[in-house]
């Protein structure tokens, strides 16, 4: 039996007025897998996620989560899930302890079962010592585990988590990093919307980088860096009576553009393995080097030659 997909968009259209703000996407994630939806702000991401989780009606198309359909089961799928946002959906004047409490009830926890879950929760995110605070005096990274905190009570499969490090340092970012894989090492599936290139690449198997409403590629972080080319190279010449030969070596060997600023050399090169035989070369023609990095395409350059020129 075809082991069912944790979420399939089929077409999902998305219309304001005369605007055009999700066009026609379709995609599925995998159960267990951490799913990135990538693209600039205005992009459609969050428009997208507000679909999925029946925030708002589609105007086109369909989601099934775990196999049922969002809008004809409702109930069922919004029972899967949980959802978190980027502000923290609680009551500035109680305190985190309480919080939880309250939507531990509301989601059904008897009393008991509530204080025990409360107490997980707080463990588990670091907010022992702050349990007890009103969340105005709450930090922007407290805020958004405290969030997160609140969106597993029920412990969910499947956790959509919209643009969950907006705004915060680098050391938080880094803690919420660690507590994203600690949920999938727990067997969650997580939906992330982010438009920080480098948490997609740190935390997503997969990676649908969308524009203005479209979805322009699919794939891992590895795949989408390989389609758009190769491993850059770049060196210094150390004798300026050598620049010449380097390049027409550079040229014959590589086959790519060559590009010269002063005395440093930069190419592509298609696969990793030119390498070694380049510099193999340029040594039996001695030609001294130094200088030399040799850098993978990054998603940088990923998202770059994807939405460039289309804004």
């Amino acid at each position: 039996m075809e082991a069912v997909n944790a979420i399939e968009v089929n077409h999902l259209t998305k219309k304001f007025n005369n605007k055009i703000a999700v066009d026609d996407i379709s995609f599925n994630v995998k159960k267990g897998e951490v799913f990135g939806l990538l693209g600039p702000n205005g992009a459609g991401k969050t428009t997208t996620l507000r679909m999925m989780t029946t925030l708002m009606k589609a105007n086109n198309g369909s989601v099934k989560i775990f196999g049922h359909d969002s809008v004809k089961e409702g109930r069922l799928a919004r029972s899967m899930f949980g959802l978190t946002g980027q502000y923290a959906s609680v009551d500035e004047d109680i305190s985190a302890r309480e919080n939880l409490m309250i939507f531990s009830r509301l989601n059904g926890l008897s009393r008991l079962d509530s204080k025990k879950r409360t107490q997980e929760l707080l463990s588990e995110f670091s907010l022992i010592n702050s349990a007890d605070k009103p969340l105005k005096d709450f930090s922007g990274g407290m805020r958004r585990r405290l969030d997160l905190a609140v969106s597993l009570i029920t412990r969910p499969a499947l956790i959509f988590l919209d643009e969950p490090t907006t705004g915060l340092d680098p050391r938080t970012r880094t803690q919420m990093w660690d507590t994203i894989r600690k949920l999938v090492e727990q067997g969650s599936t997580i939906l992330l919307t982010t438009q920080y290139l480098d948490e997609a690449d740190q935390l997503a198997d997969r990676i649908a980088v969308i524009d203005h409403g479209k979805l322009i590629k699919i794939g891992t972080p590895e795949e989408l860096k390989k389609q758009i080319g190769g491993t850059k190279l770049e060196f210094t010449v150390e004798r300026n009576s050598q620049i010449d030969d380097a390049m027409k070596l550079l040229t014959n060997n590589v086959g790519e553009p060559i590009h010269h600023a002063g005395e440093q050399l930069s190419t592509t090169l298609k696969s990793v393995d030119q390498l070694a035989p380049l510099l193999v070369t340029l040594k039996q023609s001695k030609i001294s080097i130094s200088n030399l990095t040799v850098k993978e395409p990054s998603l940088d350059d990923v998202f770059m030659k994807l939405t460039v020129g289309k804004n």
